[in-house]
């Protein structure tokens, strides 16, 4: 099964709980070890301050993440390079998605990335405080 919300999820745990069966808890039973396995994953991409260095990456927590690159709070490549600005995101469900997604984009060439923000963010605009309301 997947889920698209954790409404519909809450409401087939409660229409199997009324009845009771042994098959509605085994069905709960698989319901919860799904629930654990679905949760908010982002791949996202930053750049530096001239839009010229592209960062890719992924997370379970957006907003922490992208506050972590822009203060340095994490040594590597976007400390190194100053790459802290969030100019493209996608959310997933499932983290294996999210993993695949990001595996996509680093394989391919940078005028695809470049193509893919602009489509999205034409002028570069940092979201980070789109994502912070």
């Amino acid at each position: 099964f997947r889920f698209t919300t954790l409404a519909e999820t809450v409401l087939l745990y409660y229409r199997l709980s009324l009845r009771g069966t042994k098959q509605s808890r085994i069905l709960i039973s698989c319901t919860l070890a799904i629930i654990m396995w679905n949760h908010n994953y982002y791949i996202y991409i930053l750049t530096n301050k001239a839009n010229k260095v592209l960062y890719i990456g992924v997370t379970n927590n957006l907003k922490r993440r992208v506050y972590e690159h822009k203060n340095h709070l994490n040594i590597g490549f976007t400390s190194k390079y100053k790459v802290t600005k969030l100019v493209y995101f996608e959310h997933y469900f499932h983290i294996n998605d999210a993993i695949a997604r990001e595996k996509q984009l680093k394989s391919g060439n940078r005028q695809k990335k470049i193509d893919l923000i602009e489509k999205e963010n034409k002028h570069w605009i940092d979201l980070y405080e789109s994502i912070c309301d």
